[in-house]
């Protein structure tokens, strides 16, 4: 009597270790977590289901959805517990509805669990509510504490002036920008250039921190009254 018991036990554990991966095509589904329900689509799906393993990949005309954020890409992968993270990869757009963020990039990594998200590959964000367009080849958002951070070729457009440098920092709920790596900014038609610059978008004023150097260029009229 107790072979059998013995088998059944083998057979349960090996059963464990299997990865099991199966493949759907013209795939819509719903995946329920902690961090909210995701919703689904694409032309293939694979998924697997291994304990500590588990993942759900989509390929063609992919798209997740919660009701915080839309991501369209040729391929996301889903995975982690309570699938916590999301990678796309070939081409990505997200829209962040909560923050009204629009971004693109090659590839993008978000951790749902802790509201982070790595841009890279020809990094693209637009900030829509403060009117704020940032290029770099990598970009991290960490929307619990409204922080950007821009590395790598740095551009950032504002309505009056334009900003670039190796590195940044936007917090997006002060407006404060933070620029280093040869910073230079361009505003309302002026040229500034130091070690270290910093601007507060929201009241318009600039600090210089190291090697500044200026071009203040003054209008017609101006120039006129000095004269």
């Amino acid at each position: 009597t107790a072979q059998p018991v013995v088998a059944t036990a083998r057979l349960v554990v090996a059963t464990a270790r299997l990865v099991v991966a199966i493949a759907f095509v013209g795939i819509v589904g719903v995946a329920s977590a902690a961090a909210g329900d995701l919703t689904f689509s694409a032309d293939r799906s694979s998924s697997v289901f291994a304990e500590g393993r588990e993942r759900i990949r989509l390929t063609g005309n992919a798209r997740v959805e919660s009701a915080e954020f839309l991501i369209v890409a040729p391929s996301i992968e889903i995975f982690g517990d309570d699938q916590r993270y999301l990678r796309a990869t070939g081409g990505v757009t997200v829209i962040d509805r909560e923050n009204d963020l629009f971004l693109t990039s090659d590839e993008i990594l978000i951790d749902r669990t802790d509201d982070w998200l790595r841009a890279s590959g020809g990094a693209y964000m637009e900030d829509r509510a403060n009117d704020i367009v940032v290029k770099g080849a990598l970009i991290q958002n960490w929307n619990a504490i409204n922080l950007t951070e821009i590395s790598v070729n740095v551009r950032i457009i504002g309505d009056d002036y334009t900003a670039r440098g190796q590195f940044a920092r936007y917090r997006r709920d002060t407006e404060i920008l933070e620029l280093s790596g040869n910073p230079e900014v361009f505003w309302k038609g002026d040229e500034y250039r130091a070690s270290r610059i910093t601007i507060d978008l929201a009241n318009d004023e600039i600090e210089f921190v190291g090697d500044v150097r200026a071009t203040v260029r003054t209008t017609e009229r101006e120039e006129r009254s000095g004269e």
